[in-house]
């Protein structure tokens, strides 16, 4: 396939599955024996099911999250991307209860693309800057040169 149909494939996640919530994509886009490279939630499962449990838990928890897909490079069979995600956090998400405020945070992916389906996902998330903007974990202080 093509850089560009690769990228096409990789963009339906963000978009169709977590923005909105369509969780049949998951089925039609990754391969049977899916491999999911991060750590996942305690309880969460891998491969195609956890995909799934991580979207649910979190358009439950963000009720609006939006995933902007900000940038992708594409090489060969892989695709990288550069995310930004968006959403009001009124509902309980992997343990944290809802705190009613809006969060936005980064996020970069990679995903290996074989014969139009996901094999494999690298991911990292800016999870201490959303933290921070949801008030359950302290703002940084900053760092004065020569202190």
């Amino acid at each position: 396939m093509s850089s560009e149909q690769n990228k096409a494939i990789a963009r339906r996640i963000p978009v169709e599955v977590f923005s909105q919530g369509r969780l049949e994509v998951v089925d039609e886009i990754l391969a049977p024996d899916f491999t999911e490279h991060i750590a996942l939630p305690p309880g969460v499962p891998g491969g195609r099911e956890g995909l799934k449990a991580v979207a649910s838990a979190l358009r439950k928890g963000f009720p609006d999250i939006t995933y902007r897909v900000d940038l992708q490079i594409a090489e060969g069979d892989f695709v990288a991307a550069y995310v930004t995600v968006s959403g009001t956090h009124k509902g309980e998400v992997f343990g944290m209860p809802a705190t009613g405020k809006h969060a936005e945070w980064a996020e970069t992916h990679i995903v290996k693309v074989i014969n139009g389906k996901i094999t494999e996902h690298w991911g990292v998330a800016d999870q201490l800057g959303m933290l921070r903007q949801l008030g359950l974990a302290p703002a940084s202080e900053p760092v004065l040169a020569g202190r």
